[in-house]
């Protein structure tokens, strides 16, 4: 099958081609258990289609799939895959298998139960964890065995239509409440040598800033045990971690491309400030990790942040490095989402973005998801010309971890001009109220008064012709060589038909322009503007 799904290098960037095409995945990732009923699936995936997703991450579960060991059943995901056909929509796997939110709550029974075959996590004080040992190759082999069975049987299944378009490999791995693993099994392979492979990328400092540091501050030792080669503490225990969490995971995903090389990845929990390893799930997919998991886990086409913070900007900055590529499987259902979104596809050209429990947004935020990815699903083969031929741009405000905002505008070149964004607030809170700061949590980690809410993307289209598409933002050009200035020629309102062309509605000036110096995109609804600029002095 030449046909499949697939990554392929367009321009700085990857894209995945469905069909011989490329496809952005403008996507949502349904709540962990509503997956496993398809009477409730039916409506949610009508749901989903009447807010213009084309895709669905959907979670795929170890335990419903092989109750009993060498029985396999497959009918709860053959009943999704209908479904989405019949909703017209994509599908992302979600591989529940040894590790979800780093716990082994979806193994099946007959791994729980069993903890002689499959030995537990044990903490430094030898406490048992609800957590398989990265060290156990009889679950590591049962669980590469059903992947690569779920996967021959979706080849089988689906080789036609290419409804199953990728595959995430386990769920947020990562080591807690203690940085590493301390069963006997994972101590007899602390105590024996790191493998050659990752000590000659550390002589080549080819292993990332961060764990180069380590390795160095260690001694920069050739050879020898992990704690020889990288020391002893938290973060030298993270690494031995890595290294077991991403090998156990190439080993589930080489199995499974065996089967349908379809395009595989891994996601991380991220990190909050200050935390240290052990605190968080620790070992996975995290930036300061790429390297390190790119050279244990060779067959995961992409690494993926699951971005539940406000510092949305930073963390998917943070994934663009040694040719990785961004897609995000997860994110925050808030009233951002669709901001971020937006952002993602312009600034760093993401393959795709999924808003977390989906199927549960109502009111403003799922307005707001509708009207965002209607407008990018009619002019998707655009987007996605524009990502491979850089010319498109994302902007969005600076927000920290604590929602703070230094207000300054964003800018970013194209063309050679210089695009710069100010973004309108969102009302303050009422003088003498008292506004506490969101917590994280599922559906409520929103943003608070006075931090503003728009995005903005920038397609060029032609010789000094864009579409701007956006809410709650000021444009303003300059020309980036500091040589004249840059006017507006002309500006459209309007939307775009089914097939993508354009319908235009009022021309724009006068005070809608500020009187030729701006293009303003108004807080309270996704839309989309055609400019003309031309350039004088």
């Amino acid at each position: 099958m030449t046909n499949i799904p697939h990554l392929r290098q367009a321009g700085a960037t990857k894209q995945l081609i469905v069909n011989s095409k490329p496809f952005l995945i403008l996507g949502g990732e349904l709540g962990n258990s509503n997956a496993s009923d398809l009477e409730q699936l039916d409506g949610i995936f009508a749901k989903l289609h009447g807010m213009n997703l084309n895709t669905v991450m959907l979670p795929v579960y170890w335990d419903r799939i092989e109750p009993e060991e060498g029985k396999l059943d497959f009918s709860l995901v053959k009943g999704a895959i209908e479904l989405a056909r019949k909703h017209d929509l994509k599908l992302v796997y979600l591989w529940f298998g040894t590790w979800k939110n780093s716990m082994s709550c979806y193994a099946p029974s007959w791994v729980k139960r069993d903890t002689k075959r499959f030995p537990r996590v044990r903490l430094a004080n030898g406490e048992a964890q609800e957590i398989v040992s990265p060290a156990s190759a009889e679950c590591r082999n049962a669980d590469a065995k059903t992947f690569a069975s779920l996967l021959a049987w979706t080849r089988n299944f689906d080789a036609e239509d290419h409804t199953v378009v990728m595959a995430q490999v386990e769920n947020e791995i990562g080591m807690i409440p203690d940085a590493r693993d301390h069963s006997p099994e994972s101590e007899a392979i602390y105590q024996a040598k790191v493998p050659s492979v990752l000590t000659a990328r550390l002589e080549k400092g080819e292993l990332g800033p961060e764990v180069q540091a380590i390795w160095e501050a260690a001694g920069k030792r050739a050879a020898g045990t992990w704690a020889e080669v990288f020391g002893t503490g938290p973060e030298a225990d993270e690494i031995f971690t890595a290294w077991q969490v991403a090998s156990y995971t190439d080993h589930v995903a080489k199995a499974g491309k065996t089967a349908y090389d379809i395009p595989m990845y891994a996601n991380a929990a991220l990190i909050r400030p200050g935390y240290k390893p052990g605190q968080y799930p620790s070992g996975g997919p995290l930036p300061h990790l790429i390297e390190l998991w790119q050279t244990a886990a060779p067959h995961l086409d992409l690494l993926s942040p699951d971005v539940y913070f406000s510092n949305f900007p930073e963390w998917s900055a943070r994934y663009m490095r040694s040719g990785n590529s961004l897609f995000i499987p997860e994110i925050a259902p808030s009233t951002r989402a669709a901001a971020n979104a937006l952002y993602a596809y312009g600034k760093h050209h993401a393959i795709g973005v999924g808003p977390f429990s989906i199927e549960n947004q109502s009111g403003d935020k799922a307005r707001s998801i509708t009207e965002c990815y209607g407008i990018l699903s009619k002019i998707a083969p655009t987007v996605l010309e524009c990502q491979a031929t850089n010319r498109i741009i994302g902007l969005t405000p600076h927000v920290d971890f604590d929602w703070k905002s230094d207000g300054k505008p964003e800018r970013a070149e194209l063309d050679g001009i210089v695009f710069e964004a100010n973004f309108d607030k969102t009302p303050a809170a009422p003088e003498g109220t008292t506004t506490n700061l969101p917590t994280l949590g599922v559906g409520r980690w929103e943003t608070p008064p006075g931090v503003a809410e728009g995005s903005a993307m920038i397609l060029q289209t032609g010789t000094d012709e864009f579409l701007v598409i956006g809410k709650g933002v000021v444009v303003t050009f300059a020309p980036s060589d500091g040589q004249g200035k840059v006017g507006i020629d002309s500006v459209q309102e309007g939307t775009f038909d089914d097939q993508g062309q354009w319908v235009c509605g009022r021309w724009l000036n006068g005070d809608e322009t500020h009187q030729g110096r701006h293009i303003h995109l108004y807080d309270g609804s996704w839309k989309v503007q055609r400019v003309k600029l031309y350039r004088y002095r």
